[in-house]
């Protein structure tokens, strides 16, 4: 998929352009002499990001919102391929709020309702060829219906949306509305012979250039910042898949563009570089900020071996990462160190 028939540059459609994955994308797919449709539900917010991007004239930003039926119609005309990236971070429900209500009516059909608005707009515009969803490793569990762990977890592995319902754990809404939005999507695609692969990263971590701090490297990160809301989300990762698994931005990014371009692709992905028990990130984080004084682990895990959380279904066609764990730790601590999100002693004027 890297030319036309006429022989010039494809064209894809990214949305969420202003968000973490969706803003690393772009960028990506621009440095490769791609032609880019990127969306916003608010285009003035993609100003701050035109610099990183430097696309010229290769670039396009439309304004789209899932609301808006049609609303894609232009943004995705003339694209060989979609990523649907764009999603509603929501990991809970406001205090005073009827739960089931408000999960399904502000949170799940506002999100099913954008993905078959977007897939619609796939339909009608003939040119494209394959669409991108971006789902979550967050719909993935590496426990048995009687709750054993799983020696290896793949993409068979999902959770039950009545599951989900039923547990409320931390993140649970986030977890719910990606089951249902990918679900829909993917009876659209079948029934009106839309090619749709699905990809399932993990925690994103890495540099960033958005003007806040992504809600992923946060969470990531919140064992040393202490974080009273997402730290209880790592957790109840850790406690769904037995161990934290991570991935660096720009792998997620590259493993998007592989899933479009290799024809073999079909179905969901998972895209995990590494993974590690919570003792072993907090020791690594530790060893990253040693200013911070943070104890490392004594935890004994009793001999016990976590879940292997496989991408073997991606690296089996190819994909390579670039990124260990390490470096995925190193490049979040220093990106937010230089935005301040993280105090080091003497860093000063953007130098260490």
């Amino acid at each position: 998929m890297e030319e036309e028939e006429g022989g010039g540059p494809m064209t894809f459609c990214v949305t969420g352009a202003t968000g973490y994955i969706g803003s690393w994308l772009v960028r990506s797919l621009l440095h490769r002499g791609y032609f880019v449709h990127a969306t916003a539900r608010d285009p003035e917010k993609v100003s701050p990001l035109l610099s990183s991007w430097n696309g010229g004239k290769r670039l396009k930003v439309f304004r789209a919102d899932f609301q808006e039926e049609g609303s894609f119609d232009e943004a995705v005309q003339g694209c060989h391929g979609v990523y649907h990236v764009a999603a509603p971070m929501e990991f809970g429900v406001p205090a005073n709020e009827d739960i089931e209500s408000y999960v399904e009516t502000k949170l799940l059909k506002p999100a099913i309702k954008g993905t078959l608005n977007l897939l619609q707009a796939c339909s009608r515009a003939k040119s494209v060829k394959r669409v991108i969803f971006t789902s979550s490793i967050s719909t993935i569990t590496a426990k048995d219906d009687a709750g054993r762990w799983k020696s290896t977890v793949d993409e068979s592995c999902q959770s039950s949306i009545d599951h989900v319902w039923n547990m409320k754990a931390s993140g649970w809404v986030y977890v719910l509305s990606k089951l249902q939005s990918e679900e829909a999507a993917l009876k659209f695609a079948n029934e009106n012979g839309i090619d749709l692969v699905s990809i399932l990263p993990p925690t994103v971590a890495g540099p960033f250039f958005t003007s806040t701090v992504p809600v992923s490297v946060q969470v990531l990160l919140s064992p040393i910042t202490g974080d009273p809301v997402l730290y209880p989300i790592l957790s109840a990762v850790h406690s769904r898949l037995g161990s934290i698994s991570v991935v660096h931005i720009e792998d997620i990014c590259n493993a998007h563009i592989f899933l479009m371009e290799q024809p073999a692709a079909k179905g969901r992905y998972i895209c995990s570089a590494h993974s590690c028990v919570m003792s072993k990130l907090v020791d690594h984080l530790a060893l990253e900020c040693p200013w911070l004084n943070i104890t490392r682990s004594c935890e004994v895990d009793n001999g016990l071996i976590p879940s292997e959380i496989s991408s073997k279904k991606l690296t089996s066609l190819g994909f390579e990462f670039k990124h260990n764990l390490e470096e995925i730790i190193q490049h979040s601590v220093s990106s937010c160190v230089e935005y301040g999100f993280i105090s080091q002693p003497g860093y000063n004027d953007g130098c260490p």
